[in-house]
């Protein structure tokens, strides 16, 4: 009974591990920090991560809102607008998303304030959007071959969140796509077609 165990762990096992530890790519995203909280009727998340990506490229993808439906299944519409008469850009986003049983689609509108090569602002128009308030931030190094990106978020929905279990699903919601856009984001900064 002893020897197949040992057969099964060196003669199947061992060769399917390191097939696999072969066929993992060296360089990927790697997602080093998610924290949500809700404060005083905001939310504030942040994350940081490492993406196997140059600077430029990272910053071309996180400026054009073109893409944003291919980061998060979240974005059911994403697209940039025309500057506003400061000559800042505009963009236009529509989330939907459910909090238990209760689901929504939520718009919202705004412009960038962009400080190359580094950094990105992200401000929603309050009377234009589901947001009372809503503002991203974007920062940018580079480091070890690839870029670090520190992403925060603030957001106070103008809309009616279920008291009690609503900001523990939001906050879950905002952690839980945070992961998933990583991966997503990189591929596209590599010229790639993110998995779905």
């Amino acid at each position: 009974m002893t020897s197949r165990p040992y057969r099964l762990l060196g003669g199947y096992l061992l060769p399917a591990l390191l097939l696999a530890f072969l066929c993992t790519p060296a360089n990927s995203a790697d997602l080093r920090k998610v924290t949500v909280d809700f404060i005083d009727g905001r939310y504030h998340l942040e994350s940081r991560a490492w993406f196997d990506a140059s600077h430029d490229a990272l910053y071309a993808v996180l400026t054009n809102y073109d893409l944003f439906t291919k980061i998060s299944s979240g974005f059911a519409e994403a697209r940039n607008l025309a500057p506003d008469k400061k000559g800042r850009p505009r963009f236009y986003t529509r989330l939907e998303g459910c909090v238990l049983m209760f689901c929504k689609s939520m718009q919202r509108n705004g412009y960038l304030v962009l400080k190359p090569p580094n950094e990105i602002i992200s401000v929603g128009y309050a009377r234009q959007s589901d947001f009372r308030y809503s503002r991203e931030r974007w920062l940018l190094r580079p480091e070890k071959g690839g870029t670090e990106m520190t992403y925060t978020f603030e957001m106070e929905p103008a809309f009616w969140v279920p008291p009690v279990i609503g900001p523990f699903m939001i906050k879950r919601t905002l952690r839980e796509g945070g992961i998933d856009a990583v991966d997503r984001i990189e591929a596209i900064a590599q010229g790639k077609e993110p998995k779905p």
